[in-house]
């Protein structure tokens, strides 16, 4: 039995099924449509519509949006990205067909009533306040901002309360009806039952929305100018990003840059900057390293938060890290400890079969194409020392900074 099955729907909408194990089902539909899609008069539409989706469609209330599957013991729910939108679903097998029908009425009949829109508005703004008040998190999308400055990546997911003021339902359908077109969408899922029968069902309730193709096309991100900036927030701490732009989608060398990623600031203890700035030193609680790659560009950071007096000690010390992979070959002994420790992470992440399904899914909707976790594995060992020095040294260069205090 292959990892995956693909097959096409009459609409031409691609889909993806894996076979597994289990008494639940999930399933998604991806849609291709995310902040970067906005015109400069949607900010934060992509978002608001993603709220709407379940605010009432055709058939349903919103409440009876809400009860469909909870009241089965299953989940609703979306999220929004700078690239996708994504619907997902889970239930017990045998709710399978329930959850797909589910899926493609918010989806596809939608009606985004006006008074319901303005109640889910002000949900929205406090999720801004929310955010707002967490500058751990807040400070990469002020970073994504400031890198991607003149750009459709630049600016964020929730948009301002002054933008979502002016957004109601027609607002709304301009925006599905020129985005959600069934060409840049992807059904996925993955339970215990036939790829035959997930077609069976997905036909039945999906391949009778009439085919639509996207006709904007996404404009290239402009140029980079690395920058510093500092802004006041009179935090208990100060927190801090330094990074730049990195490889994007289509690019081989992104797998040799997730693999130093992981090495230097990976969710292990005994990442690099972890073990230098915290394990021996005590200077900062938090560290991470991020690589976040988009259809044509890429984000490299390096996240930390410390006392304020220890911002310059910190930077030094990362920048040392960052320069000795650039000079210096991984030894064979540590390149084999960062190959095992990466695949390892990744084979536990793949068994949580939701998380598996939406990354098949968005695979399937960027690259038309599916890497089964071995052939992932086998491009992973196949790396090399001067590999990898290699791409830090083309990676490792150009820094920004943003700091908040």
């Amino acid at each position: 039995m292959t990892e995956f099955t693909t097959y096409t729907l009459p609409n031409g909408m691609r889909c993806i099924h894996r076979q597994t194990k289990g008494a639940v089902a999930h399933c998604a539909l991806v849609i291709g449509a995310g902040t970067r899609d906005e015109r400069p008069d949607e900010f934060g539409l992509a978002h608001f519509t993603e709220h709407a989706l379940f605010k009432g469609t055709q058939r349903r209330k919103a409440w009876q949006v809400n009860c469909r599957l909870e009241n089965l013991g299953g989940e609703l729910n979306a999220f929004t990205t700078k690239e996708d939108t994504t619907v997902h679903a889970t239930v017990l097998r045998g709710d399978f067909a329930k959850a797909v029908e589910l899926l493609a009425d918010v989806v596809f009949r939608s009606t985004f009533p006006d008074h319901e829109l303005e109640r889910e508005r002000e949900v929205i703004y406090d999720e801004i306040n929310t955010y707002k008040d967490a500058p751990a998190e807040l400070i990469y999308d002020r970073f994504e901002d400031l890198l991607f400055a003149g750009s459709e990546l630049g600016h964020n997911i929730l948009g301002r309360k002054s933008s979502l003021q002016r957004f109601d339902g027609e607002a709304i359908r301009r925006f599905t009806q020129r985005t959600y077109t069934t060409d840049q969408i992807v059904f996925s899922s993955i339970g215990n039952f036939s790829a035959r029968t997930a077609e069976a069902i997905a036909t039945r309730y999906i391949g009778s929305i009439p085919a639509t193709q996207r006709q904007d096309t996404r404009a290239k991100t402009g140029p980079y100018t690395p920058f510093e900036q500092s802004i006041i927030k009179h935090t208990h701490q100060a927190h801090c990003i330094i990074g730049t732009r990195a490889f994007d989608l289509s690019e081989d060398k992104r797998l040799a840059l997730s693999l130093l990623v992981n090495l230097l600031g990976g969710p292990s203890a005994n990442s690099i900057l972890n073990v230098e700035l915290r394990e021996r030193r005590g200077l900062s609680y938090n560290i991470e390293a991020n690589y976040t790659p988009y259809s044509d560009s890429g984000v490299l950071s390096i996240y930390f938060s410390s006392d304020h007096g220890q911002v310059d000690r910190c930077i030094e010390l990362i920048e040392e890290q960052l320069h000795r992979l650039t000079i210096q070959p991984l030894s064979a002994r540590r390149l084999s400890m960062a190959k095992r420790q990466f695949i390892a992470q990744l084979a536990i992440a793949g068994e949580n079969k939701e998380s598996y399904m939406l990354s098949a899914g968005k695979s399937l909707l960027m690259h038309d194409e599916i890497e089964t976790m071995e052939e992932l594995y086998a491009k992973i060992r196949a790396l090399t020392a001067e590999e990898l020095q290699q791409v830090a040294s083309e990676s490792f260069t150009n820094f920004s900074r943003l700091l908040f205090r």
